[in-house]
């Protein structure tokens, strides 16, 4: 973190558990954003002076609509941007929750829809 303190010029914070959203804000660099869509059960404590000396914005959004959501993924495909992910199959949707309750879960978990052919 310490690396890239000041050098991101946005963030999309898909956390929806308490984390350190001061430690994120640290990255962005003067003018910086970051958009939080995960949504925490507790509210994200946040400094006055994560935000103040670089002038970053912190702001909140929805998921989008489909126009919206296909924006995004052009955008990604155009830039190279992937996500980490656990791809499952539909019969291991009673263990994935299983998991995300243990706390066991290191990439979100994407589920296989040909796998609801093949049953």
């Amino acid at each position: 973190m310490q690396k890239n303190a000041g050098t991101l010029h946005f963030i999309l914070d898909c956390v929806s558990a308490q984390h350190d959203i001061n430690a994120y804000l640290s990255l962005l660099r003067r003018d910086g954003s970051l958009t939080l869509v995960g949504a925490p059960e507790h509210p994200l404590p946040v400094a006055a002076f994560s935000l103040i000396p670089g002038r970053k914005s912190f702001s909140g959004s929805m998921i989008g609509g489909i126009k919206e959501t296909q924006e995004m993924l052009d955008f990604c495909g155009q830039h190279d941007i992937t996500s980490d992910i656990e791809m499952i199959r539909m019969e291991q949707i009673n263990g994935a929750y299983e998991r995300l309750l243990k706390g066991d879960v290191k990439y979100r978990f994407v589920i296989d829809m040909a796998s609801l052919k093949e049953n």
